[in-house]
């Protein structure tokens, strides 16, 4: 059967062999998925982990169905398909645990700068601002990203980011006068709405 798209005449493939080849990944399937799941479950940690496993061994049991042997040899080639996926996996968790314990180690040194005066009330300040407001001004200042760079980091317009910024920027300004206000005060004077300082 031919099938015309824009004046190219392709052949589609044989719906027969599609079938088949399906038939046959879920007969392998349905026959072996508990074994193998066993098999899985015995070598890894944890329920994901067997899962994320199992897809990736029923995945590369599709991709080479050609290669699979017709039974009663199928479940020893899955067994050994799931013998080089959960070694992979094993590696990249080994990897992934090297790679936390050297995070931890870098954390472990360092120490929030502590800041006094002006730098103190800025500090506070940016703290006292709400997560969105904070994060787009680090994007700005600390990032370096322009509008457009902010918008595509976010996944909103430039003009979004423009108002969201002018928007932060007051609220920034508004937090670090009424930090200024507070610290200009001395201690114990009633604020001008009576509470204290």
């Amino acid at each position: 059967m031919w099938q015309v798209s824009k004046g190219a005449a392709l052949p589609s493939p044989p719906i027969a062999a599609q079938d088949e080849r399906q038939r046959r990944f879920e007969a392998a399937y349905a026959a072996h998925r508990a074994p193998v799941l066993g098999y899985v479950l015995r070598r890894t940690s944890n329920p994901d982990d067997a899962a994320d496993v199992i897809a990736e061994i029923f995945l590369t049991a599709w991709r080479r169905l050609e290669d699979m042997p017709p039974e009663p040899q199928a479940r020893l080639w899955l067994y050994g398909v799931a013998r080089r996926v959960l070694a992979n996996h094993h590696r990249g968790e080994r990897r992934r645990w090297a790679l936390a314990d050297r995070l931890r180690a870098d954390l472990a040194v360092y120490r929030s700068p502590e800041y006094s005066g002006e730098l103190a009330l800025i500090a506070a300040a940016f703290r006292g601002l709400p997560g969105a407001d904070r994060e787009l001004l680090a994007l700005t200042a600390w990032e370096g990203l322009d509008h457009g760079q902010i918008a595509v980091v976010l996944g909103c317009s430039r003009n979004a980011v423009r108002i969201r910024l002018h928007r932060a920027r007051k609220r920034f300004a508004a937090e670090l006068a009424r930090g200024q206000a507070r610290a200009a005060r001395p201690a114990g004077v009633g604020a001008p709405n009576g509470d204290l300082a």
